[in-house]
């Protein structure tokens, strides 16, 4: 026991000291900012006079008056356009007192351009990260700060490594793989603990991760969909990264985005398990491992309709049009983007569904044999 809380701690810190180094690293495409800064400007005034309703969406220039409110230019007051597009999904609309973000540049302390972003999210949005922090702190103590500790590493590991990697050209689906075991490792190991029980969780997703993986490929060539169907994916093309191949960045992501499923349906059936043979040590391995495909049967049973409702929100608004015009079943699900969520759906939920018994087989050996150091 003794040994496996001072190995605990010794991962612990192992991945504290590895996130220090994944934000130390750089991503190897340099932010040019050519001289501009970033700043937090306060709206003074606003001109609607050239802005035209049409319908539901406003076109035309909106002219604005802000004031700097921090960085080299505090304090100085400039007029700047919000040029509207006529996309809702696009324009923002400002009004007196809005806090903005915007980018300015300027030459001896005085300012000469400056263009706004959007408005100023970074402090709300610190305050939720901030909430969220302390409600999993304060419910899981201890185990929260290791899933802390866990969803920073994930976060540096996609900023540092998955996402400049792809840009950089290397392969999406191998790349993908190994981000994938590295935050699996890292995620359960921290939660579930240096151990058995830990070791049968992580076996169980690789192996459920695989399977997506091989699923996605196999299906993503059958369904004849391209990595295009991603929102912004070929405007990655027309920013120089031609080079990038959007298919396999697609079917990469199918499995990434059910690999948290995946650790888990793999965590919750390791765990119970653990404690079945806790309780009756006398339990055999046959036995086990009956018990852990039955507590997967629960599990998945309500896990693949949560991937269902989690990807469904992304084209509920696609859908609702279609059911506005009266399109025809037979040619919504014969459409590109239909056919590549459904893709995404399915192959996601059939990994869920396979990790399940990989993790009861797994656990029901790993777990009914003697305790030792491990």
């Amino acid at each position: 026991m003794i040994n496996n809380k001072q190995n605990n701690k010794a991962f612990t810190l192992l991945i504290t000291v590895l996130c220090l180094l994944l934000y130390l690293l750089p991503t190897g495409f340099p932010s040019q900012d050519d001289g501009y800064e970033r700043c937090k400007v306060r709206v003074l005034a606003v001109d609607n006079q050239h802005v035209h309703q049409r319908g539901v969406v406003q076109t035309g220039v909106q002219g604005v008056t802000v004031e700097v409110l921090d960085g080299s230019f505090k304090g100085q007051q400039a007029e700047a356009t919000n040029a509207l597009l006529g996309k809702l999904e696009l324009d923002k609309m400002f009004q007196e007192n809005d806090a903005v973000l915007a980018v300015v540049k300027g030459r001896n302390g005085q300012l000469e351009t400056i263009n706004l972003i959007d408005h100023y999210r970074l402090d709300t949005e610190a305050i939720l990260f901030g909430l969220f922090l302390l409600s999993l702190f304060w419910y899981a103590g201890w185990t929260g700060v290791k899933a802390i500790l866990s969803f920073i590493f994930t976060i540096l590991m996609l900023w540092k490594i998955l996402w400049p990697l792809f840009l950089k050209g290397w392969d999406p689906i191998i790349i993908a793989f190994l981000v994938v075991c590295a935050v699996t490792g890292c995620v359960i190991f921290l939660v579930a603990g240096l151990n058995r029980k830990g070791l049968a969780a992580f076996i169980g997703t690789l192996g459920g991760t695989l399977a997506a993986c091989f699923l996605a490929i196999l299906f993503g060539k059958l369904f004849k969909v391209h990595g295009a169907v991603v929102p912004y994916a070929e405007t990655l093309l027309h920013v120089g990264f031609s080079h990038i191949d959007l298919t396999k960045i697609f079917l990469a992501g199918i499995f990434i985005a059910s690999s948290g499923a995946m650790m888990d349906v793999a965590v919750d059936v390791a765990v119970s398990v653990d404690e079945l043979i806790r309780k009756n040590p006398a339990i055999s391995s046959r036995e086990a491992i009956e018990s852990g495909m039955n507590i997967g049967r629960a599990v998945v049973g309500t896990m693949t309709t949560t991937l269902l409702l989690a990807y469904s929100g992304s084209f509920t608004a696609l859908m609702m049009v279609f059911m506005a015009q009266g399109t025809p079943v037979s040619n919504i699900l014969n459409l590109s983007y239909i056919s590549a969520e459904l893709l995404h759906t399915l192959t996601g939920s059939m990994g869920v569904v396979l990790v399940a018994p990989f993790t009861a087989v797994a656990a029901g050996w790993l777990l009914t044999k003697p305790y030792n150091k491990l």
